[in-house]
This record gives structure tokens, C-alpha cells and sequence, in this order.
């Protein structure tokens, strides 16, 4: 074979070897034998990596930004295996947009979940293709926490679980503080939502009562909203108030773990102090949206806020252990959670329901995980998505929309009874919920959707009309 059929065998090699690894990835492999350059990212993007072509023609790859917020740094695209011969010197950054030869030879292998084995019908590929079922039901059932996709949703939780906090080394050395407290391994990003409280309860299941569970809620002082100072402007931030209402409902219906709800407070000179260390971090991305989300992750990834404890008249000050952190990202993209999908089905019943659907799946590689990556990690933590392992999304695109969630559907009664508690939940995410009330959680299971940034309050704190997708300055 030529040289070019020779490269383009070696990137396909490399990437159906790729397509059998489940989970976050981000790699970088010099073949320095025959000078070639291969990486990618997993098919959802879950870690971050960064490419650029400096000046004098440099190439450079990194998880990470070297503090510079030009336009030079961008993210390495989710859909394959990269490779470029290095033996072709004649790179230039005039050609790096919009050319398929971006550096001299330059190839994408095929997308690792379109990888097919010789055998057909036999994918050796563990990623799912990411294509929704747009089946409908004539007359579809309500979804109860009896339905079997509610039972199927939990297996898959608890499976995905498992291997993500069953494994985590134990926390380094750290100096010893007044709390005596055993150090906690795992920690998750707990607005008190349905998501996150939901995969809280599931690891309870999974982990041994001696291990305290770290919640992590984080609430910023925002002068365009809050008129009220101190303590009070933290308490009146809507995730605040969820937090507190499921942090209570998770200690009564699992009892005997110790849950630790850490009230991450942020004073809005704090959140201007950081500003720049944030815009480096998320750098490429540079929007107001992506400023308001990275403020939010940055500070409860830090892990530093108060926490209340018996014996003590005032919380204590406090710093997570846990290296490992648990997100429920994903959830509404999969079982259609915004309120965007309620607005598409009343506009247009299934078919526009469906056709929002499509648009986030078609997404899901595109969502901006890298830069979350590099916010989180900038402590030493790192985060993890179970909704986003590749058994679930494959399961969760194959189901009917009706089998996931609600819309259009009459509670059925049986002797004027209705089946369950399900009726007074509103029907985006009903699968979700449903498993929710089965756990008991049946508080949590009616907690509405909200946005991290509205939640927090971490959008608009500053003066001025500016909308999310507005550059910085």
C-alpha cells in the first residue's frame, strides 16, 4: 500500500481499538517510528483536549490552555481518531480553518461508533449510535413507577454506578483540621434537583454506611437580584432552598449514611476576584453563558464552603476530601427534561417533541464537557457522568418517547384511585421521576427543571443588558 493508505489503515486501527473502550478519554499517541501523531476524545467529549498551530508552525496538544485568551487554542472535535504526519513540515495557521488538509497530511478516521467489524451485523463497537427511535404509541400508557422502563432505568443507573464510585482510591494526606472527620471519598454536584439527588440515593445502595457522602451546593451573592446581604442572599437562591429540602428527604429515607450538605457561599467580590483564573480555564469558549456556568462549577468544585454539625451552635468551615465528583448532566437531554420539550410538544405535538429530540442527540458530542473538564480538574477533582454511559444512552435513544416521557397522556385510575402518586408529576423526565417516587423520593421527584446558572444565580451579576450568547469583553 501507499503512503496514504498506510495512514489511513493505521487511524482506523487505532480507532476501532478506541471504539471498545467505554467511558471518558482523551489521548495523545506518538508513533515516533514512523513519525505520525494520533488523539481524539471520547465520542461525548467527557475530558478535554485542545489543539492549536502557533506561528512559526508549531503544533501543540493539550488538556489545558497556556493562559493565553486569543483566539489561537481551539477544542478537538468529538468525532474520531486524528492523525497527522509529521513528516509533512509545511504547516500553516492560515490553513488551519476551513480546509480538510488542516496540517500538510492530515486524516480523520471514521467516527469510532460507526466502526463495523468484518463480521456483519456484528459492531464491535461498545458506542452507541446515536439514533432516536421516533416510534409513537396510538394510544400510549401513562408511565407509572411500575412501568418497565422505570425498573429498566434503575438496573442501567445502578450499573453505571457501580464502577464509578466503587472505585476511587482513598483520599491523599491532608493536614489535619479540628473536625475529626472520616474523609470522604466521593462527593456529588447537588443543586437538589432530580438528577443529582436521584443518583445520590442509587449510591447510597452501593456503598458501605461508613462512607460519608459529600453534597456540594454552591449559591452566589448576585447584586442584580439579591437585595438582601449576608447569610439571607445565600438562602434565598433557589438551588439553596432545593438543597436544603432534598438534603432532608435523602437523611429521612436513608438513614444511617452520614450525608454532609456543604453550603458553598460566594460573596460577589469573590466571583470578581476570580474572574480572569475562570476565562483562562474555559478558554476557548468565551461567552457570558459560559462564564455563568463555569463560576458555578468552578467554586463547588472547589469543594470550600460550611458545613453544620451536631454539637456545633454555627456551621463549620469545610473542605471536601473527595476526589471524585458525580453530575447528573445528561438526564434531560435523554428523557426530554427542558421546557423546551414541553413548548415543542404543545407547538407540535410528537413530531416536534421528537424532532427537539433529534436536535439534542445530534449534540451530545458538541456539548461544551471539555470545558467543564477544565474547570473541574483545575482542583484536583475529577467528574463523572452516569447518565452519560454508553449501555444508558444506547437504551435511553432505542425507547419509544412515551416510554421516557409523559406528554399527552391521562392518569389511569382503578376504582377512582389513581395507580400512584405519578399524577402530580408533571410528565418531562417522567421515567426519571417515577424511579424517584419509587425510591421514596417523592419530594424529589415534582422538583421542577432550572438552569445551573438561574439556580445558582451565577447569570446577569452584572450591570447591563447582555444575553448568555454575548462575547466578553
Amino acid at each position: 500500500m501507499d503512503a496514504h493508505e498506510e495512514l489511513v489503515y493505521a487511524a482506523t486501527t487505532i480507532s476501532q481499538a478506541m471504539s471498545q473502550v467505554a467511558g471518558p478519554y482523551a489521548f495523545v499517541f506518538h508513533d515516533a517510528a514512523r513519525r505520525r501523531l494520533f488523539f481524539g476524545r471520547d465520542f461525548l467529549g467527557r475530558r478535554s483536549l485542545l489543539r492549536q498551530i502557533t506561528r512559526d508552525g508549531d503544533i501543540l496538544l493539550s488538556s489545558v490552555t497556556d493562559g493565553a485568551t486569543s483566539n489561537s487554542w481551539s477544542e478537538v472535535e468529538a468525532d474520531g481518531v486524528y492523525c497527522i504526519d509529521l513528516s509533512k513540515r509545511s504547516y500553516s495557521r492560515d490553513k488551519f480553518e476551513g480546509e480538510l488538509n488542516m496540517w500538510g497530511n492530515y486524516f480523520v478516521a471514521n467516527a469510532p461508533h460507526t466502526v463495523q467489524s468484518s463480521t456483519p451485523g456484528d459492531n464491535i463497537s461498545v458506542i452507541p449510535q446515536l439514533s432516536l427511535n421516533r416510534e409513537t404509541a396510538e394510544a400510549p400508557e401513562p408511565l407509572t413507577a411500575q412501568s418497565p422502563s422505570v425498573s429498566q432505568l434503575e438496573s442501567l443507573l445502578i450499573n453505571s454506578l457501580r464502577p464509578r464510585v466503587q472505585t476511587i482510591p482513598d483520599p491523599p494526606n491532608q493536614p489535619d483540621t479540628d473536625l475529626n472527620l472520616t474523609k470522604a471519598r466521593l462527593a456529588v454536584l447537588f443543586s437538589g434537583g432530580l438528577d443529582c439527588t436521584v443518583l445520590a440515593r442509587l449510591t447510597h445502595d452501593l456503598l458501605p454506611l461508613s462512607e460519608p457522602i459529600d453534597l456540594l451546593n454552591v449559591a452566589f451573592e448576585n447584586p442584580r437580584v439579591h437585595k438582601a446581604k449576608g447569610e439571607a442572599s445565600y438562602e434565598l437562591c433557589p438551588d439553596r432552598i432545593t438543597a436544603r429540602s432534598s438534603y432532608a428527604e435523602l437523611c429521612t429515607v436513608c438513614p444511617g449514611r452520614e450525608w454532609r450538605l456543604v453550603a458553598i457561599n460566594i460573596p460577589y467580590a469573590e466571583t470578581q476576584n476570580q474572574r480572569q483564573q475562570v476565562v483562562t480555564l474555559m478558554h476557548p469558549h468565551n461567552t457570558e453563558m459560559d462564564l455563568s456556568i463555569a463560576y458555578a462549577l468552578y467554586f463547588a468544585a472547589r469543594g470550600t464552603g460550611l458545613l453544620e454539625m451536631e454539637g456545633q451552635s454555627q456551621p463549620v468551615q469545610y473542605t471536601t476530601s473527595a476526589r471524585v465528583l458525580l453530575s447528573g448532566l445528561g438526564a434531560d437531554e435523554l428523557f426530554a427534561g427542558y421546557t423546551r420539550h414541553a413548548t415543542a410538544y404543545s407547538r407540535n405535538g410528537f413530531t416536534g417533541l421528537l424532532d427537539e429530540l433529534d436536535l439534542d442527540i445530534g449534540r451530545l458530542g458538541k456539548r461544551n464537557l471539555g470545558r467543564d473538564d477544565r474547570v473541574i480538574s483545575h482542583w484536583s477533582r475529577e467528574v463523572r457522568f452516569p447518565f452519560l454511559d454508553e449501555s444508558l444512552v444506547g437504551w435511553a435513544l432505542s425507547l419509544t418517547v412515551t416510554e421516557k416521557c409523559d406528554f399527552g397522556t391521562v392518569a389511569t385510575k382503578i376504582s377512582g384511585k389513581d395507580v400512584d402518586d405519578s399524577r402530580d408529576i408533571e410528565p418531562g423526565k417522567k421515567v426519571l421521576r417515577c424511579l424517584a417516587l419509587g425510591l421514596g423520593m417523592a419530594q424529589v421527584a415534582k422538583e421542577k427543571k432550572r438552569a445551573i446558572q438561574f439556580g445558582a444565580r451565577t447569570a446577569k451579576m452584572e450591570t447591563g443588558k447582555t444575553k448568555g450568547t454575548t462575547l466578553l469583553s
